[in-house]
């Protein structure tokens, strides 16, 4: 009994190990790919597409089309149409992408995502002043897997 009672406790250790989330500065790109699951949970496609076309979110719709998100106005022509996306880069080639461009695309203009350091000059939103201890990503890790999600459904 307590052989079994310790083996089930090793093992929801493992799975809440293994289902942590990933802190920006430990993110591991490999070519500018990720394969760890930044939250530990699978991303939402719904919840994934609200962040892209969400002004206030992610705002993916300023820099780049998405004909999927037509109702949204204003989309940008900066960066490459989102359309087709999940057919052009895998899963973990957009995670990389999503969280930090610059890793894949050094001379992209996208903004890294899930990214706290190594910024030229960050400032505390638009005061003009420097950031304090709250300065975190533009998303959660959530987040990230959600756009993820949705844009691995973007096919042509």
């Amino acid at each position: 009994m307590k052989r079994s009672f310790i083996t089930m406790a090793l093992v929801c250790t493992g799975f809440a190990v293994s289902a942590a989330e990933v802190a920006p500065t430990d993110v591991k790109f490999e070519d500018g790919s990720v394969s760890q699951s930044l939250s530990g949970m699978p991303g939402d496609a719904a919840s994934g597409r609200e962040v892209v076309g969400n002004k206030s979110l992610g705002n993916c719709v300023a820099c780049h089309q998405v004909s999927d998100l037509a109702d949204v106005p204003f989309q940008g022509e900066i960066g490459p149409s989102l359309d087709g996306a999940g057919e052009r880069w895998s899963e973990e080639e957009l995670r990389g992408i999503v969280a930090n461009a610059k890793m894949m695309f050094p001379e992209s203009m996208m903004p890294s995502f899930y990214k706290t350091e190594g910024f030229i000059r960050p400032g505390n939103a638009y005061t003009g002043e420097a950031p304090d201890d709250t300065f975190g990503p533009l998303l959660t890790a959530q987040q990230i897997e959600d756009v993820v999600a949705y844009l691995v459904t973007l096919k042509e």
